[in-house]
């Protein structure tokens, strides 16, 4: 289990040199580079040896920021010892871009480069993630991980925008990296960290920002296995993006989010106008575990206007037609405790060569049932789409969009789609272990 200890540790360490691999303002901007490499690092503060981690550029938890409208191009060069190949997680970018290894590209192989080329149609916040069908798990959690952040061309006016990737890692008492579950297992249920890190380093990690002053979070959850919930002590969160799309603003339940992996939230927080007032960002895991604090330092800023939503994603259908959909059962079933039941969709574990879930014609609307038969609460990613998550009677949806969904042990949610973007689309668990072991489907969308 994660440890006070190795939290109160990391007290003076402060949000400064976050990575970043570009900022590319125009489509003619040079291609950036990620070469992913071993890169031993001693990660906690407690560690006498090095944690065998691998990073981009030397980095952990890299942010790529380009502007609304610009091209991406990205050039992955693999220095480690296996196959890679990166997804853009909640990008509805081109098929051949979406960076599933052994489905809509060849893995990149050790030693060899590969282009990544696209223009990201939303703006918004993005994970950056291995995508390698039976290989993504220990990649990831060996630190591959890191955030696009597509930047609006008139974001809300902040003092601070922080892209903030939370992680956990498996590490031995020394710091080292505990063993990777066995590939071999039929239904691994998940790696869970003993150490948990902000951007890479450790937490909580402290922020000065002026009385009066206006922050925007970029939260996104790029562990392997671990939900939690994210409270905001202290603060006054608006909710204004989840899974990178615009949503009506609205000030978060009891001050807390759920936060599954692969899961990402946009909030502007506004902060007290008195000097030396302090807030927190906490994961709710054990007593709770504060990741970042705030305290508000020097001259009270003038006054900002009022909190308004960003502005709607007009490329997204504002209706769904329902009556007319496309619809289909995804039944998930496994047990970790029992080794010869493995994780499976509708019978089946994910096989490439193998039929897709369905097929449909570009632009049909699509209801997915999402029914979980296990234990564990399960959360899917929908690859190169967003969806609604259907009310119970199927007489409207939630007022948001998402890509990645939890449907919770033993009960049934139902999401909705437009099948605009033509391609072979993963529908796959944001488990790694259980993404690797067949816990996924796809559709094609012809």
């Amino acid at each position: 289990m994660i440890t006070r200890r190795a939290v109160t540790a990391g007290l003076a360490t402060s949000l400064i040199g976050l990575p970043r691999i570009g900022l590319a303002q125009d489509p003619a901007a040079q291609v950036e580079e990620m070469t992913a490499k071993a890169t031993p690092l001693k990660l906690g503060p407690d560690s006498v040896r090095e944690a065998e981690a691998w990073a981009f550029n030397g980095s952990l938890a890299p942010i790529v920021r380009i502007k609304h409208g610009a091209e991406l191009r990205l050039k992955l060069r693999n220095d480690t010892a296996l196959p890679l190949s990166l997804h853009f997680h909640g990008v509805r970018g081109p098929n051949a871009m979406d960076g599933s290894g052994r489905l809509t590209q060849e893995p990149v192989a050790p030693g060899q480069t590969y282009d990544y080329r696209f223009t990201p149609p939303d703006a918004g916040t993005f994970l950056i993630r291995p995508c390698i069908l039976g290989g993504s798990a220990e990649p990831q959690e060996r630190g591959l991980s890191g955030l696009l952040v597509v930047e609006e061309a008139n974001p809300p006016h902040v003092d601070q925008d922080l892209a903030l990737l939370i992680d956990d890692w498996g590490l031995n008492d020394d710091g080292s990296l505990a063993a990777f579950e066995k590939p071999t297992d039929a239904a691994p249920a998940g790696r869970l960290g003993s150490w948990l890190s902000l951007n890479g380093k450790p937490t909580p990690q402290k922020i000065e920002a002026p009385p009066g002053g206006r922050l925007r979070l970029r939260l996104a959850n790029a562990c392997n296995a671990r939900a939690m919930r994210l409270r905001f002590d202290g603060l006054k969160a608006y909710v204004i993006a989840i899974d990178g799309q615009p949503t009506s603003t609205f000030e978060p339940l009891r001050a807390s989010l759920p936060f599954a992996p692969g899961s990402r939230y946009d909030l502007l927080v506004d902060l007290s106008t008195e000097p030396g007032s302090t807030g927190a960002v906490t994961a709710l895991i054990g007593n709770g575990l504060p990741l970042l604090e705030i305290v508000t330092a020097g001259e009270k800023r003038p006054a900002l206007p009022a909190i308004a939503p960003l502005p709607a994603n007009t490329k997204l259908s504002d209706t769904i037609k329902l009556q007319n959909a496309t619809r289909k059962d995804v039944v998930i079933k496994g047990d970790p405790k029992a080794p010869n039941v493995p994780w499976t969709i509708n019978g089946a574990i994910g096989q490439p060569n193998g039929a897709p879930l369905l097929k449909v014609k570009r632009g049909s609307p699509v209801v997915l049932t999402l029914t979980n038969q296990t234990g564990l609460m399960q959360p899917l990613h929908l690859h190169g789409h967003c969806a609604r998550l259907l009310h119970a009677l199927d007489d409207g949806w939630e007022p948001y969009w998402l890509d990645t969904v939890q449907v919770p042990e033993n009960k049934t949610v139902r999401i909705a789609f437009v099948a605009d973007n033509p391609g072979k689309w993963l529908l796959a668990s944001t488990v790694l272990e259980r993404f690797d072991a067949g816990l996924w489907t796809w559709v094609e969308v012809i």
